[in-house]
């Protein structure tokens, strides 16, 4: 695609952000309160669909490729409640029967009673955090279900949805690569079509920050870390299920459409407490981020329409960064045409050239730069010097 060639429409998606969680993970630093008194929904469901109806007179005419309902646990949500913030996005935009629709649950039997609601509400695609399939490490983790319950969950998901997706935390304290393996086997043996394995990460705010910081919990050596993600990605492409993102796998098809959304800096509306959003407007990509606060979100909403706390327009330069930054954790790389319309100009063979010659980077004869089985581990490093960061 030259530089001067305007692409086709973006692929735009809808995330929707349900904060409230049963219980605080002891490793979770996402946007997610836990309240001692029921949430009312139908006042949130109001709220979430007043700022639904004000982003769609922003960015109208769009065609809905995937809504996201993402936590906090959205699984706590009732079914009435997803159905009527999906009625009110068709109602905005455009929703083809294909739509992606992807809900998080939990997996607590209380939770997974609510699955046939979900589907009938318009839900086909549940990603479920199963989080680990030992019950020792489930008690560390802070989750509230154990493997039985999980189990059983995810059997309900596969008889009411037609695509499941499940997480995994590896490379957690004490765990062995042994252990991992074993573990990551009998997952991919449960037959799903999608896996999301991430490493433990220690974030600063966290109760896991707090004991590492008292010497009560040691993260894994990185030689060790690398070695389970290398066992990972080794385990499931020999399932069938190849990478197609750092720490997603899929087998061919069954990719998250929502997520490729993001990577592939795609247009997306942030719908909810905390969440963020990037918009197309007026040949302009604008970064905009709600209130975090949930109470305080939903007064915004009733003031002026919406939660916006962040508005921004970004220059070609921060987007064009921003694209590098996604699309290299993906397989397929970063498209150099798309980048140069994105950017007003080509990026610098200068800043990957080297990078390809050492064998971190690759460039295909369609013009994707992506890294190689050597750059992958290294992704941050490598990212950091073609950004010049």
């Amino acid at each position: 695609m030259p530089v001067s060639e305007k692409p086709g429409p973006e692929p735009f998606g809808v995330y929707v952000h349900w904060p409230f969680c049963a219980a605080k993970c002891p490793y979770c630093d996402f946007n997610s309160h836990v309240r001692h008194q029921p949430v009312n929904q139908q006042v949130f469901a109001d709220a979430l669909c007043t700022e639904i109806t004000t982003t769609a007179r922003r960015v109208p005419g769009r065609r809905v490729e995937s809504v996201f309902f993402g936590g906090g646990t959205p699984s706590l949500m009732e079914p009435d409640t997803v159905a009527r913030i999906l009625e009110c996005i068709a109602d905005n935009w455009a929703m083809p029967d294909d739509v992606e629709v992807t809900l998080e649950a939990n997996p607590t039997s209380v939770e997974a009673t609510r699955f046939r609601g979900y589907a009938k509400a318009g839900v086909n695609r549940l990603s479920l955090g199963v989080q680990a399939l030992e019950d020792s490490a489930l008690q560390a983790l802070g989750r509230l279900h154990n493997v039985d319950q999980a189990l059983g969950a995810l059997a309900i998901a596969n008889e009411n949805f037609t695509r499941v997706s499940i997480d995994l935390i590896y490379a957690r304290p004490g765990q062995t690569l042994s252990q991992w393996e074993d573990e990551l086997a009998r997952a991919l043996a449960l037959g799903v079509g999608h896996i999301s394995p991430y490493q433990l990460t220690i974030e600063a705010g966290t109760p896991f920050a707090d004991l590492e910081a008292r010497g009560k919990l040691r993260q894994l050596p990185s030689d060790l870390a690398f070695d389970m993600f290398a066992a990972t990605n080794r385990l499931c492409a020999s399932a069938g299920l190849p990478a197609y993102e750092v720490s997603n796998h899929a087998r061919p098809g069954e990719e998250s459409r929502h997520n490729l959304i993001y990577w592939r800096y795609g247009e997306y509306a942030g719908i909810g407490p905390g969440a963020h959003g990037r918009l197309i407007s007026e040949d302009h990509r604008w970064s905009t981020a709600t209130e975090f606060h949930p109470e305080t979100w939903r007064q915004k909403v009733e003031d002026q329409g919406s939660g916006l706390v962040t508005d921004d327009r970004l220059s070609p330069a921060e987007a064009s960064k921003e694209y590098l930054l996604m699309a290299l954790r993906l397989s397929e790389g970063l498209n150099l045409a798309r980048y140069a319309w994105i950017a007003g100009a080509p990026l610098e063979k200068s800043r990957y050239l080297p990078l390809i010659d050492d064998g971190f980077l690759t460039l295909d004869k369609a013009g994707y730069l992506s890294a190689t089985d050597k750059g992958r581990p290294v992704l941050n490093s490598v990212i950091a010097a073609i950004a010049g960061l």
